[in-house]
């Protein structure tokens, strides 16, 4: 079995350094009604679904931090991002709808 080495970021380490000015790249691969209804400020909005063919739209040597609903296609996709050969890919444990509990700004749905 292929162990891959991504890495969880909490709701709470993210939404630190989002305040402190750091800038991951983003990533929510939730669908597009899902984005309108709830998203963290400057998200790239790429549908699980689509990544395959937008693929070159990111940057494998930007730390990059996956984002879905509660962290189940975000683990998926980061893993994917991982055996694709990004370096630093974090997936948002417990998803948007945890993050929401730390950022007031975000709702939860």
């Amino acid at each position: 079995m292929e162990i891959l080495d991504y890495q969880n970021i909490t709701p709470r380490a993210l939404k630190s350094r989002l305040d402190a000015g750091e800038r991951p790249v983003l990533l929510d691969v939730r669908e597009p009604w899902e984005f309108a209804l709830a998203r963290i400020e400057g998200s790239v909005p790429i549908p699980m679904s689509q990544l395959e063919e937008r693929f070159t739209e990111l940057d494998p040597e930007v730390e990059t931090v996956v984002i879905c609903h509660h962290g189940n296609r975000s683990s998926y996709v980061a893993m994917a991002l991982q055996r694709a050969g990004f370096e630093g890919v974090l997936n948002l444990e417990g998803g948007l709808d945890a993050y929401s509990s730390v950022d007031e700004s975000v709702p939860r749905y």
